[in-house]
C-alpha cells in the first residue's frame, strides 16, 4: 500500500468519513475532543456517636446542606441496647468560601448540642500504619503487598520486629525495618526500654495506626493504653478458644470442623478487645495440624487486612466493648 494511501486509511479506520484527496492537501481537519474540567472538591468522612434522639440524620444533613456539602454516601445505626446512634458519612464540600477550619469549628458547635462524639477526617488523607511482627510471616507479606498493589490505601513508614527474619522483605519494599530485640522471659526493664523505643517511633513517624502481624509479645499495660483504638492484633482462633501455643494442634486434637480467625483491637487484657471481623474456613478428620494451620494463615490474613481496610476508611467504630462496622 502507497504511504499516502496508508496515512488515508489510518484516519478513516476512527469512523469520521472524509474524502481522501482533501485530507492530503490539508483541507479537511477532524474536530479536536472537547475538553472537560474537572473540578476536585475536598472530600472528608464524618464519624459520630451520640445519645440515640429524634433529629440526628436531619440535623447532619442539613448542616452538610447549608454548608454546601454533597453527601456521596451515609450509614446509620441505633443500638436499642445502649441506646447510642452511630453515623458516617463521606461527602464533599463543594462551596469555597466553607474553608477547613469552618467546617471543624461549626461542626464542633453542632457536637455540643447533641453530645456527640465527633470526628472530621480528610478523606483523601492516607493513614500512617506501622506493622509489628515476630517469626511468622504470612500476614505482613499479605499486607505488603496489598499495600503496594494500591488495594489498601495506607503509608508504611516503619516496620518493626523483635526478630531479624524479615529485615530483607521490608527492604525490598523501600520500607524501615527496625529490629528492637526481646525474647520471651525479657526482664521488666528490657521491655520498658524496648517499649520506649516503639513510643518514639509512633511519635516520630506520626503513626496512626499499629497492626500487630503476628507480633509474637505481650504488650505493657502501659503501651496498650497508649495504643487504645488504634492498634489491632490478629488472634488465630475464635476468641477465646485456643489460646496460647500451637492453636491449630490443640484444634486438632479436639477434632474441629470449622477453624477461624479474629482481628480486634488490643487493650490491657490479652486477647479481650473490641472484635472487629471474623472468619472461619471448614475443615475435617483428614487433615493433619500442619494442613490446618496451612488453611488457617490464609483465614488469618483474609481477616486482618479486612480490618486494617474498614480502620483507614473510618469504618468502625467503638460501641462499649464491641465495634459497630459499616461495610
Amino acid at each position: 500500500m502507497p504511504a499516502a494511501c496508508a496515512v488515508a486509511r489510518t484516519v478513516l479506520l476512527t469512523g469520521r468519513a472524509c474524502d481522501n484527496s482533501r485530507l492530503l492537501r490539508g483541507a479537511w481537519v477532524p474536530r479536536s475532543l472537547p475538553v472537560t474540567n474537572t473540578i476536585m472538591h475536598p472530600e472528608y468522612i464524618l464519624t459520630l456517636s451520640c445519645p440515640d434522639q429524634r433529629g440526628i440524620v436531619r440535623s447532619v444533613s442539613g448542616f452538610l446542606a447549608d454548608h454546601g456539602c454533597n453527601i456521596i454516601d451515609s450509614a446509620q445505626f441505633g443500638d436499642a441496647q445502649s441506646q447510642l446512634f452511630f453515623m458516617r458519612v463521606h461527602f464533599a464540600a463543594e462551596e469555597a468560601a466553607v474553608t477547613d477550619a469552618m467546617l471543624r469549628e461549626e461542626f464542633a458547635a453542632l457536637a455540643a448540642t447533641m453530645q456527640m462524639d465527633l470526628q472530621l477526617f480528610d478523606a483523601r488523607h492516607k493513614p500512617r500504619v506501622m506493622l509489628m511482627v515476630s517469626k511468622i510471616g504470612h500476614c505482613l507479606n499479605d499486607l505488603l503487598f496489598r499495600y503496594k498493589s494500591g488495594l489498601l490505601p495506607v503509608e508504611i513508614p516503619a516496620i518493626v520486629s523483635n526478630h531479624m527474619d524479615y529485615y530483607q522483605l521490608a527492604a525490598s519494599y523501600n520500607i524501615p525495618f527496625h529490629h528492637l530485640p526481646l525474647e520471651t522471659g525479657a526482664s521488666a526493664q528490657a521491655k520498658q526500654a524496648q517499649e520506649a523505643r516503639i513510643l518514639d517511633l509512633l511519635q516520630t513517624h506520626e503513626i496512626d495506626l499499629v497492626v500487630l502481624a503476628r507480633y509474637m509479645q505481650v504488650l505493657s499495660p502501659a503501651l496498650c493504653d497508649a495504643l487504645k483504638g488504634r492498634a489491632i492484633n490478629i488472634h488465630h482462633s475464635f476468641l477465646p478458644s485456643f489460646k496460647g501455643g500451637k492453636p491449630y494442634h490443640q484444634a486438632h486434637e479436639r477434632g474441629v470442623k470449622l477453624i477461624g480467625a479474629t482481628a480486634h483491637f488490643v487493650t490491657g487484657v490479652l486477647d479481650e478487645g473490641p472484635i472487629i471481623e471474623q472468619d472461619v474456613a471448614r475443615v475435617d478428620h483428614a487433615m493433619e495440624p500442619g494442613t490446618l494451620t496451612s488453611v488457617g494463615r490464609d483465614v488469618e490474613s483474609v481477616v486482618l487486612a479486612r480490618a486494617v481496610k474498614w480502620f483507614v476508611e473510618h469504618r468502625i467504630l467503638l460501641n462499649g466493648h464491641k465495634t459497630v462496622v459499616f461495610k
